[in-house]
């Protein structure tokens, strides 16, 4: 598995039809909370201030966690920085 921390900030345009604003955003939530449940998206928070998230994703591949953010219905809106992390040295085992 392999873990990386990914910024996504989103913009939507301000014109876009609001009814394709309100079934993107319930795709994406929906989405989202799926791929919490399979536990690929382990987790995610807001960032204060701003229409943007830090998540944790613990993938199989890149490839993968790139497919999944690709599928992600904001996407054409997003602004993503992916991050690859690995384990700290001085980290205490879980």
């Amino acid at each position: 598995m392999a873990m990386f921390h990914v910024r996504m900030d989103v913009s939507i345009p301000l014109d876009l039809d609001p009814a394709v604003r309100v079934d993107t955003l319930a795709r994406e939530k929906a989405y989202s909370q799926d791929l919490q449940r399979q536990g690929k998206w382990v987790h995610i928070w807001r960032v204060v201030g701003k229409y943007s998230n830090i998540s944790i994703f613990d993938v199989e591949s890149p490839d993968e966690l790139h497919e999944i953010l690709w599928n992600l219905p904001l996407f054409a809106y997003m602004t993503v920085e992916v991050t690859p992390l690995t384990t700290h040295p001085s980290a205490i085992p879980s």
